[in-house]
Order: structure tokens, then C-alpha cells, then sequence
């Protein structure tokens, strides 16, 4: 095969290439690594080492030449920039740290390094994963003087999402096969929506946290973007799995081949329709993708079920109550004192603190602070943190008493397409575009976003599923199913 056919094959196309020898692991990752470069006006990579990454190859070649690869062996990857890594400046997207190097990698990356896939670079992200637009990166992408928001390779007026907007753009502009994101409120699945790729976010506590930098710690979540369920199934089989020793959310639960189960029959399979997910809100255009896709669904067998989530619309204050009073916990580590960046002038250490992380720390992740620190604090903590809790779990509730009626729960990933770059200056307005992917990270429910048609202008629409806990497996086969009878996961932005 040419290699300038190579970026148009998905992992497991990828994979039977290098296992049959007719390319290199050294070979796909020059083509990729030219790739790239060619499109680096995305902003989509904010750091590549070609030297780690050819030595990585190099070593997957060895590996597969002596007959040990596994399944990934040689499959190029990028990895969000929220995963620290050895070979790679980790930076989360911020000034705070800006040139950091870890001296070890992620649980997440290690475990997919011992699966034989090499690392191509780090993918530009929200600052500290806080944004839903990719607009809020405070680093500078490849080939650029300063930090540029990431641009959607289906129009590069319109914003790729977030805040995994770099791994969505890097998988749609067909700049690595497929890529890791992380997901806390979303932030896998409404990327993907937007970018016309697969992603899933697995059950809270199955992908283990560790070297991953934390936002909410108890939403925070690993996973897969990729071309299709298959390709997101190959890669999640390698990402899970217990981290006990490192990792105090992780579940003593064992690793799973999600790939096992993608050709199985969904006659039978009952999908759940919220009503409060077609509502007021959502676009028409959305709208009118997401139902054609549940009428494919329908002609492959399953059946379509009425269902209510009532507290669907709490779920947006909830969550923005909760993630800020984490964050701002968990970023009180970030003061300038033993890494990262710190003031030049300060008269003493607290005038050190406040002038760091003023400088440190981008609007959205102040503003996150701020607000975390406000409901967390005397008299207030009963009045918003604690009913917040309360109504998380009535949130999980409500899940568990519509999963009595159906298998996997179905609706629009987010409800509108990628908007224009800045058209959302409002934070507020921002928020509000969440509000289909926050129930299941509130619950700590697998959610995955599969291409499900077009829109206005021919954006890209996402088709979200939902299970009930450790259903991966039934989610990736639901979608592997849609998409061996479309080929909307296929499509491709014009010049790519």
C-alpha cells in the first residue's frame, strides 16, 4: 500500500497491515508525523518529538519482527495533554506549567506504551481541561508564536469542541488513527459530536487516574477517540483495568476485551428515549439526525422505548458546583513553590502565591477557582455543595430506575453542532451546551458519541449512548452495528 493512503485506515485496518509486515511501525509513523506538519495551521499538537517517537517505532518493529506484538503493536497514537508523560512536555494547556517535563508516564499511557503503540505527540486541550470550545489553551500549538484555539477540520471558522478538542481534531483531520481524550463532563463525547468521530468515556473508576492531571476527581475520566467503535474498542481493551497501588478511584474491576462482543446480534435491544433530551434546546438540525438514526436503529432490530430522566436540567448547576469546588482544591498544589511557573517579583511568600497564580492561571480556570472556593466555604457549604451531592445521587437514581425499562439510553450528544470560533463568549451560554453529556458523568455511567449524520452547513452530528455500569462492551457493539450499516464514521473534512 502507498503511504499516502496509510492515514485514511483506522486502528485495526493499521494493525493487520504492520502484523502482515506490508508497513512499518517506522514507515506509519514518518507518514504521520508528515501529516502533522502538513496540517499543523489546526493547531491541534502542542508538542512533537520525533526522535522519542521514531525510537518508539523502531522498537515496535523489533517487537513485531520477533512475532510478540500484541493487537496495537506499531499503531501510531496521540495522548491530551493532560497525561504526563517522560518523552513529552506535559503542560495541561497552561502557563502554570509551561515546559514541564514528567519524569514518569500515566498509568493510561504506560499501559498502552506496553501494548506496542507509539506515541506521535501531545494534543492541545483546555486549559486544565476547563472548557468546552478549545478555546481556552494558553500554549502556543505547533508552528505558532502563541496560544490559537483549536480549529474543527470541518470548517476552520467553527470551534472542534472540548475539552479533548485537539484529540478530536487530530482523529478528523486524519492526523493519528485514533488518540486518548479525557472526560469529565463530556469532554469526550461532545468533541467527537462535533468532529464526526467515535469516543467513549468509560464507567467512573475503570481507566486508572493516575499521572492524569486532575480536574474533578471524582468525574475525571480516561478514554478513547477514534474513527469508529472498533478502533475505540481496541484501544479502551488496553486502557482499563485496576491501578490499585496508584490510584484510590480506581476499581478492583478486570481489564475486558471490548472487542470480543462487536458482532453481536441488538434484535432486541431496548433504547431508551428521554423525553427531557428532545426538548426545548435542541436544534432542529440535530434533531432531525439523531431521529434517522434511531429509525436505522430500528431496522437493525432494536426497539425504541419512552423513558424520563426528570433531573436532566439540574444537571448542569450540579455539576457547576461541584467540578469548581474540586478544581479548586485540586489546584491549590500549583503555587510556585516546587514546580511549574512562578513570579519573578514577589516581596514574600504570600505575595509569591497570589502573583503566580494570577499569572499562572487562565480566566476560565480563575473563574472555576473562584466559584469552587466560594461554595466550599463557611455557610455556604451546607446551602450549595451539600445539596448539590444530594441531587448528584437522585441524578444516578433516575438512571438506575430507567434501566429497568431499557438496555442503553440514546439522544443527541450535544444540542446544537460546532459553533463559530468566539460565538460563545458568554460562560454561561458555554455551560448550558453540556447539558446532555453531564448526567452520565454525574452518575459515573459510560458514555460514547458515534457519528450520526449531518447538519446545517454540514457539521457533523453525534449520536450519544449511554449505559448502565461496565456496558462498554453493549455500547461499542450498539454502535459497531450502526456503523456497518452507514457510513457516516467514513466521511471525511473536504481537503483532508
Amino acid at each position: 500500500m502507498s503511504n499516502t493512503e496509510l492515514h485514511n485506515l483506522g486502528v485495526a485496518e493499521l494493525a493487520a497491515q504492520l502484523r502482515a509486515k506490508q508497513v512499518s511501525a517506522t514507515e506509519a509513523a514518518q507518514h504521520f508525523l508528515a501529516r502533522a506538519k502538513q496540517h499543523q495551521n489546526l493547531g491541534a499538537f502542542v508538542s512533537i518529538n520525533e526522535d522519542a517517537t521514531l525510537a518508539q517505532a523502531k522498537a515496535a518493529d523489533a517487537l513485531i519482527a520477533s512475532g510478540q506484538g500484541g493487537k496495537l503493536a506499531g499503531v501510531p497514537i496521540a495522548h491530551k495533554d493532560i497525561f504526563v508523560t517522560k518523552d513529552f512536555p506535559t503542560t495541561a494547556a497552561s502557563k502554570m506549567l509551561e515546559g514541564y517535563q514528567s519524569p514518569f508516564d500515566a498509568t493510561v499511557v504506560r499501559k498502552l506504551a506496553d501494548a506496542g503503540v507509539v506515541t506521535l505527540g501531545k494534543l492541545n486541550c483546555d486549559e486544565f481541561a476547563m472548557g468546552g470550545a478549545n478555546e481556552n489553551s494558553a500554549i502556543a500549538p505547533v508552528g505558532f508564536d502563541s496560544a490559537q484555539p483549536v480549529r474543527n477540520p470541518w470548517n476552520h471558522d467553527r470551534v472542534p469542541g472540548g475539552s479533548s478538542g485537539g484529540s478530536a481534531a487530530a482523529v478528523a483531520a486524519r492526523l493519528a488513527p485514533a488518540v486518548t481524550g479525557t472526560d469529565t463532563g463530556g469532554s469526550i463525547r461532545q468533541p467527537a459530536s462535533f468532529c464526526g468521530i467515535t469516543g467513549i468515556k468509560p464507567t467512573y473508576g475503570r481507566a486508572s487516574r493516575y499521572g492524569m492531571i486532575a480536574f474533578a476527581s471524582s468525574l475525571d475520566q480516561a478514554g478513547p477517540m477514534g474513527r469508529s467503535a472498533e478502533d475505540c474498542a481496541l484501544l479502551l481493551s488496553e486502557m482499563c483495568g485496576p491501578d490499585l497501588d496508584r490510584d484510590s478511584t480506581s476499581l478492583d474491576y478486570p481489564a475486558e476485551d471490548f472487542s470480543a462482543k462487536l458482532n453481536d446480534s441488538i434484535e432486541g435491544l431496548r433504547i431508551g428515549i428521554p423525553a427531557e433530551f428532545f426538548g426545548e434546546g435542541l436544534s432542529s438540525d440535530v434533531r432531525t439526525a439523531v431521529d434517522a438514526a434511531l429509525k436505522e436503529y430500528e431496522k437493525l432490530g432494536a426497539k425504541l422505548v419512552p423513558i424520563s430522566l426528570p433531573r436532566t436540567e439540574l444537571s448542569v448547576p450540579v455539576y457547576y458546583i461541584l467540578a469548581p469546588a474540586e478544581a479548586s482544591s485540586n489546584l491549590s498544589r500549583f503555587d510556585g513553590v516546587k514546580f511549574g511557573h512562578r513570579a519573578k517579583d514577589y516581596v514574600d511568600l504570600n505575595d509569591m502565591y497570589k502573583k503566580t497564580r494570577a499569572e499562572g492561571f487562565g480566566d476560565e480556570v480563575k473563574r472555576r477557582i473562584m466559584i469552587g472556593a466560594y461554595v466550599l466555604s463557611e455557610g455556604y457549604y451546607d446551602a450549595y455543595y451539600l445539596q448539590a451531592q444530594k441531587i448528584r445521587r437522585m441524578i444516578a437514581d433516575d438512571f438506575q430506575a430507567a434501566f429497568k425499562d431499557c438496555d442503553v439510553i440514546a439522544g443527541a450528544a450535544a444540542p446544537t453542532t460546532a459553533w463559530a470560533i468566539g460565538g460563545k463568549a458568554d460562560p454561561v451560554t458555554n455551560y448550558l451546551a453540556d447539558i446532555f453529556t453531564l448526567p452520565a458523568s454525574l452518575a459515573g455511567l459510560p458514555g460514547l458519541s458515534l457519528p450520526a449524520g449531518f447538519g446545517d452547513g454540514g457539521m457533523p452530528v453525534g449520536l450519544q449512548l449511554i449505559g448502565n455500569y461496565f456496558a462498554e462492551s453493549k455500547l461499542l457493539n450498539a454502535a459497531h452495528r450502526f456503523q456497518q450499516a452507514t457510513d457516516f464514521h467514513l466521511k471525511s473534512p473536504v481537503g483532508i
